[in-house]
């Protein structure tokens, strides 16, 4: 049976598990659906037409699904879907999509939110992605998976994250960051390949020594960015994971690419 503490305020149209928990204090709308064993810890707002997968867990005073800091939002049927097992810490805001950006801010699995985070609306977040405090992702960002976000650092709107990339903490980030990069700054540039999440995760010494080469190569000062993109492409073709940094940069952004300081490539 459903556990909903006396003070909490669930509309009777909200979708609640069996075994979901509604701690003291919270607020669920009518559109809201909390999935088996999800727990509002306590004094957490839902509203909007959010659902919250399985297993996730949120902390106090985190305002889930309310309306866009857009301007441009009109009240649109848009949807907020936080996927399942992820932790959702204190005073975290996460917003709906809008009509501007497909209707929809989507969360996978197994991610992290450290106290503060925002996640604004239209963003796609991958699985096992870690936010850490007050780190904020503007609207229509795209974040890849194990993904980490330094403390206090802010994403400008459209910017796209790669998978397994690393934000330094207080970094400003306008342009995209490649898969596996890493990048530090005010306003952010490239600063290598994210070294210490790889071995994490579980990648072969060989794959890191053959990222580190293409690495070298695609940055390297001669050149343009497309003409060493090229040659990456010809002398790595049999490498999925250098592969992946190639598609990224080739698909469609309406950003610029972070790149390492003092390359010459006027990009």
């Amino acid at each position: 049976m459903t556990q909903i503490h006396p003070s909490a305020v669930v509309d009777s149209k909200a979708e609640i598990a069996a075994s979901a928990l509604v701690g003291p204090f919270c607020m669920v709308g009518p559109d809201v659906v909390l999935e088996e064993g999800v727990e509002l810890v306590s004094h957490v707002a839902v509203a909007g037409r959010t659902r919250i997968g399985s297993g996730t867990r949120i902390f106090p005073f985190a305002s889930i699904g309310h309306r866009p800091q857009d301007l441009k939002y009109k009240g649109e049927p848009s949807v907020l879907e936080i996927g399942a097992n992820n932790q959702i810490r204190e005073h975290v805001t996460m917003n709906p999509g809008t009509e501007g950006g497909g209707m929809v801010t989507r969360v996978g699995d197994n991610c992290l939110f450290m106290a503060s985070a925002h996640v604004a609306h239209d963003c796609i977040l991958g699985n096992n992605v870690i936010m850490a405090n007050n780190a904020t992702l503007a609207g229509h960002v795209s974040v890849g998976d194990y993904a980490f976000l330094g403390g206090l650092s802010a994403v400008h709107q459209f910017v796209r994250i790669g998978k397994h990339a690393m934000i330094g903490g207080m970094s400003g980030v306008e342009a995209d960051v490649i898969p596996f990069g890493v990048v530090i700054g005010n306003r952010a540039h490239l600063n290598g390949l994210n070294i210490v999440g790889l071995k994490r995760r579980g990648f072969s010494r060989d794959d890191i020594h053959t990222l580190r080469n293409a690495y070298r190569l695609l940055f390297a000062p001669e050149g343009t960015l497309q003409e060493r993109l090229s040659d990456v492409e010809d002398q790595f073709q049999g490498n999925a994971v250098v592969m992946e940094i190639v598609a990224f940069i080739r698909s469609d952004t309406s950003r610029s690419l972070s790149t390492p300081k003092f390359t010459g490539d006027g990009v």
